[in-house]
């Protein structure tokens, strides 16, 4: 298991509670220590702790650094490693290149080689196969197999969606799909559903992503037009959901996440790119620009509510990009902090999952202990469950409460003293 971060360790530890023999491969030492020791590195995640203490006491799981001499004496490869975009939207392969240089050391014939980490369509074969074959000497599809298979988890709960979500497989050729669905079969316990190659797995992956945050961006676009007729946009969704054709999502502050801000850029940035006009893909580059717009327009409501955001404080409650999980990545925490100091507002950042050296570690001031001195208005990002029984009567002086997830009754923020402000509400 080369990669063993939010997703991957749950693999691992997921392969050997079926009997099989893993090792787990990182570059981070010390993750790797705590997982040779039985202590649990990742905190939330459903059931991992314990799971992760059975097999090692099984003696199922050991973890190293040295990725090529664990690929040597493996019959199964699976990469699961980081792959984002940077400040331009570009793909960031830079991980996976490493992997693949470390995993083509220890290359073997006859080995099987999975990769989970999403990517533009193509790199499978084209990339990590190339990759692989210049450093092993080996021939992919006639000395080693090769796959694409998408991780299809959401982070707190990877065990209960691997019993859940088929497990989609596309292989650079028939031998290559059928081993690798072969093998699926026999670590999960959900159905295994083999496609035409692995470009049309990767081409899977960024599909459904893609289309979770077009829908969002249909729902942000229909709060707005809420907001300018006067209606709840809310009970409105759930009107038209109630038509089995519709499944419109939920508006908010954002998107954030490893998936939904990056896929569609991958998508966008892969071969089709470079065969066709951007026009092609028109819908999802709008869609990304609209979801991101959603900060922008939240602090302008909050805003108008104060007539002024010079000199304010506001409260940002939850850095999470959802709740009650530990993870910042592309949060919409980061842009509502960057709309307000914009204009001329300070911004707190609070969240009970991450300490003040982790808030601050991202550029953000942290608020310290809730309620703060003194605030002019808090905007809620991700209600986590601590938030629930938060007493909004002891923010003293706060005026204006924007809710971000539209998660909060109206009647007790405004009984608290303050404006409500929703999304389309």
């Amino acid at each position: 298991m080369v990669g063993l971060g939010k997703i991957g360790l749950p693999l691992a530890v997921q392969y050997a509670s079926k009997g099989l023999t893993v090792t787990g491969c990182d570059i981070d030492e010390r993750l790797v220590g705590d997982v040779n020791e039985g202590r649990c590195p990742i905190v939330g995640e459903e059931g991992l702790e314990e799971r992760l203490a059975a097999v090692q006491a099984a003696g199922r799981l050991r973890a190293t650094t040295d990725t090529a001499a664990a690929v040597a004496s493996s019959e199964v490869v699976v990469i699961i490693v980081p792959v984002g975009v940077d400040e331009d939207h570009r793909p960031g392969l830079s991980a996976l290149d490493a992997a693949a240089e470390a995993v083509a050391r220890g290359l073997r014939p006859g080995a099987l080689v999975v990769l989970e980490s999403t990517v533009p369509v193509g790199t499978t074969r084209r990339r990590l196969g190339r990759a692989l074959e210049e450093g092993s000497s080996l021939r992919a599809g006639a000395d080693f197999c090769l796959a694409f298979s998408p991780e299809r988890v959401y982070s707190g709960r990877v065990f209960r969606d691997l019993q859940t979500y088929a497990k989609v497989v596309g292989g650079i050729d028939e031998v290559s799909t059928q081993r690798a669905a072969a093998f699926y079969g026999r670590v999960l316990d959900a159905e295994v559903l083999p496609v035409r190659d692995a470009e049309t797995a990767e081409f899977a992956k960024l599909a459904e992503t893609t289309y979770r945050d077009v829908n969002i961006a249909l729902a942000n676009e229909l709060a707005l037009c809420a907001d300018a007729y006067g209606i709840d946009v809310a009970e409105a969704i759930a009107a038209a959901n109630s038509q089995p054709y519709s499944h419109i999502h939920q508006p908010g502050v954002g998107v954030g996440g490893h998936c939904i801000p990056v896929n569609p850029y991958l998508l966008m940035h892969g071969p089709v790119a470079e065969v066709s006009d951007s026009s092609s893909l028109r819908l999802a580059a709008a869609s990304r620009q609209i979801n991101d717009a959603m900060a922008r327009y939240g602090v302008e409501r909050l805003e108008a509510a104060l007539g002024s955001l010079q000199g304010s404080t506001v409260l940002i409650l939850g850095l999470s990009y959802r709740p009650n999980v530990k993870e910042a990545a592309h949060s919409s925490a980061l842009l509502l902090a960057a709309e307000l100091r914009g204009r001329g507002a300070r911004a707190l950042v609070h969240d009970p999952l991450f300490s003040p050296a982790e808030i601050a570690s991202l550029g953000l001031e942290p608020a310290g202990e809730l309620p703060p001195p003194r605030i002019d208005a808090i905007i809620v990002q991700a209600l986590h469950d601590a938030y629930r029984d938060l007493d909004l009567g002891s923010f003293a002086g706060c005026r204006a409460l924007l809710d971000g997830r539209n998660a909060l009754e109206r009647q007790r923020v405004e009984a608290a003293g303050m404006k409500y402000l929703g999304i389309g509400r």
